[in-house]
């Protein structure tokens, strides 16, 4: 019997539908892998950060690692390829609740409900300055699965969308596709420069100064991806100089983010502390995609959903 452990942390409902569904699969439940001690285990099911190299090299059986959220980032991936261990992802479960929380965020700051919640507070009523979203454009970097629906909302309020990824393809959701190459033209016409790229070696401090520097005046950055996008310091001195508008960052360098980071009490930041993918129906969609793949894996037929190339890191 296939030995299943499970230290993404499910409820009891879950586990029960998981047994019966799969009687052919003995499964696990522990808080941490530590816990289940297990050599045996051929498939582990984790959010990824609890699978050290250490750790690693006890799971002599593993064979399959299937992580419940989209970043594989922290995970010893290199050891992973080398043992040939297959690893899947829940990517594409955070689509609706991300892109939601993206135009949550441009819509409040459009419609200054910040200023009129604060206005609220003091019992201040006075007009104050919005604006629309139509005839706006977005840049999105990482039009791929939540990027694409990103821009598919943005788009039924009359923006204009352009992809930016490595290779520069045709996306959904996007009026134009461009490559990380041509990043640099199109920053001068962006209203809002929307990151929602994975922490890989092609990725990390790809923004710089110097394309801050491109950006409007008006311009609102945001990043809902990796914190390792570009240097904090750099958003603050952006922010401080007045190169752009605004900054919407829900991911960052270390988190929590750090008392003393500047950051927290600059008006034109908004801090939001790595939630916007939260949604209650989160478990209910990783283990959909679990399921699916564990059907893959008991049949003769191996198309996995959402394999990860452990040398690319996504």
């Amino acid at each position: 019997m296939t030995n299943a452990l499970v230290t993404f942390p499910i409820k009891e409902q879950f586990r029960q539908s998981l047994s019966e569904q799969f009687p052919q699969i003995h499964f696990d439940f522990a808080n941490t892998i530590e816990d289940a001690g297990g050599k045996e285990v051929t498939i582990l099911v984790t959010y990824g950060s609890d699978l050290t190299e250490e750790i690693l090299d006890q799971l002599t059986d593993l064979k399959w690692v299937m992580v419940a959220s989209a970043g594989v980032d922290k995970m010893p991936l290199e050891k992973l390829g080398e043992r040939g261990i297959l690893v899947t992802n829940v990517s594409g479960i955070h689509k609706t609740p991300m892109a939601e929380s993206v135009l949550a965020h441009i819509l409040s700051l459009n419609r200054a409900l910040p200023i009129i919640q604060a206005q609220q507070k003091q019992k201040v009523w006075e007009k104050m300055k919005s604006s629309e979203l139509r005839g706006s454009k977005a840049l999105i970097l990482g039009p791929g699965a939540i990027g694409g629906e990103i821009g598919r909302l943005l788009q039924a309020f009359g923006v204009y969308t352009i992809g930016c990824s490595r290779s520069g393809g045709v996306h959904n959701g996007m009026d134009e596709d461009i490559s990380f190459a041509h990043i640099q033209e199109y920053l001068p016409e962006a209203d809002y420069i929307i990151s929602v790229l994975p922490s890989t070696q092609e990725t990390r401090w790809i923004l710089e100064r110097s394309h801050f520097q491109l950006m409007k005046k008006s311009a609102v950055f945001m990043n809902f991806g990796r914190g390792d996008l570009v240097k904090e310091q750099v958003i603050v001195e952006a922010l401080q100089q007045g190169e752009i508008a605004h900054a919407v960052l829900d991911v960052f360098q270390q988190e929590p983010l750090p008392l003393e980071s500047p950051l927290w009490e600059m008006e034109n930041c908004t801090v939001s502390p790595h939630v916007s993918a939260l949604s209650a129906k989160y478990v209910e969609r990783a283990l959909e995609i679990f399921n699916e793949n564990l059907q893959v894996w008991l049949s003769d037929n191996k198309e996995f959903k959402n394999v990860i190339e452990t040398e690319r890191g996504y």
